[in-house]
């Protein structure tokens, strides 16, 4: 038997056992019992857990609001002036209410206390901020000194606009004004620096002035100056303890002899002697 010939034998072998094994396969899906048919089962979807109920997102804010309008007149009234006080606008009751929250049209004390409130005016309609100075820049800070020769204290310019301390100090650097210290009351108070101001001594502070005896030697001075908060501008003690180390022996006076002239008014006539 030639290749080809078993070739062919090995085909027709593999023909009748596939067509064998199609048979069979038949043969078992008929015999086999029909299966009820049953729905696919329903997959359950999970339910999501309920979505908690919640506030509005202002409420947090009308809280605050009412803790507000329930704090004391004082508070309230103290809240309207520092808003009056940072913005330095007029404001209505509505707008104040906008601002910061204290409802003033429904709180007859707090009205009533801004509208006679010395640092507040009240036109009717709005209120505003007043200062004790009504100023606005630095040069009617410098007219307002200038009418001041007696000065003006510090403590009533600060509220007068937000700029008026830095204003003041460049006045100061300028030479425009003095700023000093009261050592009583421990204020500070603002002078004019102005030659043409006509400033008037009472008598009663010319004889205490000229009442008060100083001390001979300058250190003596120094030390009372610096016992009144003052500094001195120089330092006599130090001076004489580098002139000591170099060597550097102090100054002594001479005294002028005196001479008369015919304007001289002479006292103790009786007593020529004296005067040769």
């Amino acid at each position: 038997m030639d290749l080809k010939e078993k070739l062919n034998k090995f085909r027709s072998q593999q023909e009748k056992c596939q067509s064998t094994l199609v048979g069979i396969s038949a043969q078992a899906t008929a015999s086999k019992p029909k299966q009820p048919h049953r729905a696919a089962p329903t997959t359950s979807v999970p339910q999501k857990p309920p979505v908690p109920i919640k506030f509005s997102n202002d409420t947090e804010r009308l809280q605050y609001i009412n803790s507000i309008r329930k704090s004391t007149a004082g508070s309230q009234i103290k809240r309207v002036i520092d808003l009056l006080f940072e913005t330095r606008q007029a404001l209505t009751p509505e707008q104040i209410n906008e601002f910061c929250y204290v409802d003033i049209n429904a709180n007859k004390t707090v009205f009533d206390s801004l509208r006679k409130n010395v640092k507040v005016n009240y036109d009717g309609r709005c209120f505003a901020y007043k200062s004790k100075h009504d100023i606005k820049s630095k040069q009617e800070l410098l007219v307002l000194i200038r009418k001041a020769p007696e000065g003006v204290a510090v403590i009533d310019l600060k509220d007068a606009y937000p700029s008026v301390m830095e204003d003041l100090q460049e006045l100061k650097a300028a030479g425009e004004v003095w700023l000093l210290s009261n050592l009583d009351s421990q204020e500070d108070i603002v002078y004019p620096n102005d030659p043409r101001a006509i400033m008037k001594v009472d008598d009663d502070i010319k004889q205490l002035f000229r009442g008060i005896e100083l001390p001979r030697d300058m250190v003596d001075i120094e030390k009372d100056l610096q016992k009144n908060g003052m500094k001195p501008a120089t330092n006599t003690a130090k001076r004489k303890e580098v002139a000591q180390v170099q060597g550097i022996k102090p100054k002594q006076k001479q005294k002028k002899k005196r001479e008369f002239t015919k304007r001289t008014k002479l006292t103790n006539a009786h007593l020529p002697e004296l005067f040769q």
